[in-house]
């Protein structure tokens, strides 16, 4: 068991319209405080998201999720929550919002390499 980790995921969800609670998932954050480790994966389908809402602004929505990946690495781009620690920065990413970018609640799990279930999780969960 000492070479499992502890971690923690999220859905990155797209809510086009707030008050009609349709989402689709477009990404996943996966965070391990002990490995130091947080990563955003996501992708858009504009034409599925466009089904939900045709007027949905797909250029904002793809300049907001690259926020949340900067965020997530740490990247002195990333604005003043991209420079917290690894598990403030998660927290934030997986606070409860209401707009058009969600997540799930965070829920646990435990592996052994990182970046392959992070992979995997992506795959399952929003391809």
């Amino acid at each position: 068991m000492q070479d499992k980790h502890l971690y923690e995921y999220a859905v990155i969800r797209v809510v086009p319209r707030v008050e009609r609670e349709e989402f689709m998932n477009v990404g996943i954050v996966v965070f391990c405080k002990r490995a130091k480790f947080i990563k955003v994966l996501y992708t858009l389908n504009e034409e599925k998201l466009h089904m939900l809402h045709p007027e949905l602004n797909i250029a904002q929505i793809s300049l907001n999720l690259i926020s949340f990946e900067r965020i997530a690495r740490g990247a002195k781009d990333g604005g003043p929550i991209a420079q917290l620690e690894t598990s403030e920065r998660f927290r934030w990413l997986t606070a409860m919002r209401s707009s058009v970018i969600q997540t799930s609640r965070p829920h646990p799990g435990l592996c052994e390499d990182l970046e392959y279930n992070a992979t995997k999780l992506f795959k399952d969960l929003v391809l």
